[in-house]
Parts: structure tokens; sequence; C-alpha cells
């Protein structure tokens, strides 16, 4: 899988970029958990949703935020990493005009990023939010939310925990026009950790649900 550099709001960011061969295939963008608690694009849930929206048939790039590997600049409150999920999402498309579909995944903090891009850029047609941090972060700015999404965590999810997802979804529902599908993942932590009973289960359930979402061809 090639390595990419391409151009951030602060310097270079270093990336995974994986083609697809055919020209219209869909696009994804895979953001990584918490810089400063050793979040890198190589995380093994990141890795993982990487390889699922590429055998799903999408063109993906996952990529380290300012600061960490081999990217430039440094952690800025979410400020500046929500600008270089932007800069990513940019050189995503300009390589793949043709594409049809966008969508982005994150993993904990990448949730909360993902979630601020899904605001800013209409031609986002879905969203994977895992574990998503709605006890340390305000998701209030999904006011409304824009695109239908599936938001999924553990049961046994201690940093992010389910009551706070829960109110989470629940104010998502009660907005119209989209669809948020949540589903737990039972006796999973927040990463995950155990790979037959958990991250697998995990990873299959986003499949599924980007597969159908892909085969309704809707919003």
């Amino acid at each position: 899988m090639p390595e990419v550099i391409f151009a951030g709001p602060e310097g270079r960011l270093e990336g995974r970029y994986h083609p697809q061969k055919d020209r219209d295939a869909p696009i994804a963008i895979v953001l990584h958990p918490h810089p400063q608690y050793g979040g890198t694009m190589n995380n093994k849930v990141v890795y993982n949703l990487h390889y699922a929206f590429y055998n799903l048939g999408f063109t993906v790039l996952r990529f380290n935020f300012r600061g960490v590997g081999r990217s430039q600049g440094e952690y800025d409150q979410g400020i500046g990493e929500l600008s270089d999920a932007a800069s990513a999402l940019d050189y995503l498309q300009s390589m793949n005009q043709n594409a049809k579909h966008c969508w982005v995944a994150g993993f904990s903090f990448g949730a909360w990023i993902g979630m601020q891009l899904l605001m800013r850029r209409p031609e986002i047609t879905g969203f994977i939010s895992v574990a998503p941090p709605a006890n340390m972060y305000d998701f209030s700015f999904l006011a409304p939310c824009p695109s239908s999404g599936l938001i999924i965590n553990g049961t046994a999810d201690r940093v992010a925990p389910p009551k706070d997802t829960k109110t989470l979804v629940g104010k998502l529902h009660e907005q119209k026009g989209i669809t948020i599908t949540h589903t737990e993942i039972e006796g999973a932590d927040h990463f995950f950790k155990d790979e037959e009973q958990h991250m697998k289960p995990m990873i299959d359930t986003v499949s599924t649900y980007v597969r159908r979402r892909l085969g309704e061809g809707s919003r």
C-alpha cells in the first residue's frame, strides 16, 4: 500500500493510500484516535476499518494528524486536526474526481473529528463513528446531522461510557430526513481488544452496514 505525503495546513501529512482499479470507486477517509494518547493511523481499529472499506470496493486514505509520525505540526485541540481531515479529503477527492460516494470513518477522537467534517462537507454521503467519546466532547454541532450513518460502541467501554453514546444517539434520532443506526458490541471495551469476540463482530457490522447503504445508492 503506497505511503503518501500530502500538503496539510501546517506542513506535510503522512498517509496510506489504497486505490481501486475502478475509476468510479467510492472513496473513504479513516481518522485515528487521540494523538496525545498514542493514537496513530496504524491503530488496530483504524487499520481494520481501512481494510473493511477497501474490501468493499472503496479507494481509502488513512493518515496521521499533525505532530504524529511523519506529519508536521503539533497537536491543536481538535481545531487543527479538523483542518487536517479536510485537507486529507481534498487530496483524496483530487485523485478520484469520478467518485459517486464519499464516506468518513473515525474511531474515538477520530469519530468526533469525522462528525465535524460531516458538517462542513455536504458531499459526504455516509459516516461510521466507532466509540465516539460523547462524554468528553460536545457533539451539539450535529444540528441537524447532514447524513445517515452508523454509530457503534462496546457495552464495556470505560473510556466513552455507553450511556453517553446512547444520549447522543437519542438526540440524533429526533432529526428528520436521516437515519442513525446504533449497534452495541456486547462486552467490548473501547479498543475492541478481543479479536474474535469484539473486533471481528464490530468490523463485520460496519461492512454489512456500508454494503447495504451502497446497495440502496441513497444518502
